[in-house]
């Protein structure tokens, strides 16, 4: 009989925390609700893109409302609270998170802003370096040239005996003349251009990467893939081919020495802003000079993506030397067009003028 009224006592006491805590979980969240709601409804409106639609009083409290209901969804953790009110505050904090600090565009948005002018505007940004870069291009070109031609053997030392092939000093010319042309039947195109893909990228990723040794490796890879072509030119020169040999490098070469200039040139920026960071802290310009690079770099993965498909596919099915250089000379316009005249679409100044003024 005392087992029975003892086990009833315990009832009574595990039903009465069941309610206290019922009671304490209601009394939080009406305290709270009409938060919530309110934040709910704010989210609910940003989500599905009706911004015009929030007033501006809401807009302000946003913040706040975020804040207040984090604060109590770690409240409800901490205190043990219902698991439908703790469920309901973990998703709406989630969802407010992304509204609150989230990305501010879609991935289409940012690649609309990004080709509508965000790409050309950043490679005008590091312009100084781009012309230092171009420079040092022209040089190790020249440098190239004048070192096999004082001496042949430094053409083994600058292109390498796998390279060369049968592009070896000595050639006859119509064993050069073979090598630039008569190869629209060859297999594997396809393989070619990813092979292509692949080193010309980690050229320019390596470059870029290195810049933080304050821009000197990037001038150094950019000074030794320019001599081997100086070399090349020197040797194709000998043979009386030097046109052919320039149509079958710019069909591409507008495209890729472009692209593997910018890289050098984004890489060269971060180690000049290294170590001349001018009046702003080392940090702050640092990380100003990376965002730029980083968005020149986007754009160079693209550029060895085309000159991949066009070394890979229009050197090969176009044999004739006005032809490649068609091909070139329209896609080196196409990219000085875009770079140095294309001030972005009209939008897309408007929404950077909105964010503070065009850098």
């Amino acid at each position: 009989m005392s087992g029975a009224v003892q086990d009833s006592g315990q009832a009574a006491s595990a039903l009465g925390a069941i309610e206290s805590a019922a009671l304490r979980s209601d009394r939080f969240r009406l305290e709270r609700e009409a938060d919530w709601q309110r934040l709910e409804a704010i989210v609910r409106k940003m989500e599905k893109g009706r911004l015009r639609k929030v007033s501006d009083e809401d807009l302000l409290a946003l913040p706040g409302l975020y804040r207040t209901a984090a604060s109590g969804l770690s409240v409800a953790r901490e205190t043990s609270l219902d698991a439908a009110t703790v469920a309901y505050l973990e998703t709406l904090v989630q969802r407010a998170w992304f509204v609150v600090y989230g990305p501010r565009t879609s991935l289409a948005g940012w690649l609309r802003s990004f080709f509508a002018g965000g790409w050309s505007a950043a490679v005008r940004a590091i312009g100084a370096d781009v012309a230092a870069c171009f420079a040092i291009l022209v040089a190790a070109v020249a440098a190239g040239w004048l070192l096999v031609a004082n001496d042949p053997e430094w053409y083994f030392a600058l292109v390498g005996r796998e390279m060369a092939g049968p592009r070896v000093p000595g050639a006859t010319p119509e064993m050069l003349r073979a090598t630039l042309f008569d190869n629209a039947d060859q297999n594997g195109l396809s393989v070619f251009a990813a092979q292509l893909f692949s080193n010309n990228a980690q050229v320019s990723i390596l470059a870029f990467a290195l810049g933080f040794a304050f821009g000197i490796p990037s001038v150094l890879l950019l000074v030794q893939n320019l001599a081997l072509l100086g070399a090349m030119l020197w040797l194709y020169s000998g043979a009386g081919l030097t046109l052919d040999f320039g149509g079958w490098i710019a069909v591409h070469g507008t495209t890729e020495i472009f692209a593997i200039l910018l890289s050098a040139a984004a890489g060269l920026h971060i180690g000049r802003t290294l170590a001349f960071p001018g009046s702003r802290p080392l940090l702050s310009a640092a990380a100003a000079a990376g965002q730029r690079a980083a968005v020149v770099m986007v754009g160079v993965v693209l550029m060895l993506v085309i000159a991949a498909l066009l070394e890979g596919f229009a050197r090969q099915l176009v044999d004739t030397t006005l032809g490649r250089f068609s091909i070139g000379g329209f896609m080196l316009v196409v990219w000085c067009a875009y770079f140095f005249a294309f001030p972005g679409t009209r939008r897309w100044r408007e929404e950077r003028a909105g964010e503070g003024g065009l850098r």
